[in-house]
């Protein structure tokens, strides 16, 4: 029996990749919180979000509206959807789904599943482990010491470890505070690979 602890979240706002061309950041925020997700995802998916959060409707079903109305057909409801595991900046999650006495356990690429669950109005949850190791924190000031700004990886210097951890922290608060999130998950990241070197 899995008694990891879960974390709800809500779809909190979509910005365009600065890093990736036509790929999107999906900011997804705990309820009850200040810590936030990032997690890219394609032009596709950000546009049936947005029909989704704007209460669009289209002139004929995307896909996960047809697939929506499938399950609902058959009675079937989707119970939760879950964040499971994360490698890499990808992220996994899973569609609970429930027949009759039946729960079924799907697999799914998560920006499906967030859709699937705006539409289907079921929460969205993730295993709170994975939350605090991938998450950017609103509102949170590190307290280092000669943190420069905008700090940037440097890769020609391979006697020392550049940049700082403190400088990475700045970055990523600064990130955070002009909305950049896909500069905030990379920073994230290399914060985490060096914490984990230390």
């Amino acid at each position: 029996m899995n008694h990891r602890k879960k974390t709800e979240l809500q779809v909190f706002n979509i910005t365009n990749s600065r890093i990736q061309a036509g790929a999107y950041a999906l900011i997804l925020s705990e309820k009850d919180g200040n810590r936030q997700l990032p997690i890219i995802i394609g032009a596709t998916e950000a546009q049936a979000i947005i029909i989704e959060l704007k209460g669009i409707i289209p002139p004929r079903p995307l896909t996960h509206m047809l697939f929506s109305s499938v399950l609902e057909a058959m009675g079937v409801r989707l119970l939760r959807v879950l964040i499971y595991k994360a490698d890499n900046g990808v992220f996994y999650a899973y569609l609970y789904l429930r027949q009759a006495e039946t729960i079924y356990r799907v697999d799914s690429r998560t920006s499906d599943a967030i859709v699937l669950a705006l539409r289907m109005a079921a929460p969205i949850f993730i295993y709170d482990d994975i939350l605090e190791t991938e998450h950017i924190r609103i509102g949170d000031a590190e307290e280092d010491g000669g943190a420069t700004s905008n700090a940037t990886p440097s890769t020609d210097n391979g006697a020392t470890r550049e940049p700082s951890l403190a400088s990475l922290k700045h970055a990523l608060e600064k990130a955070v505070e002009a909305e950049n999130y896909e500069q905030a998950a990379v920073l994230r990241d290399k914060i985490k690979q060096l914490s984990q070197t230390e």
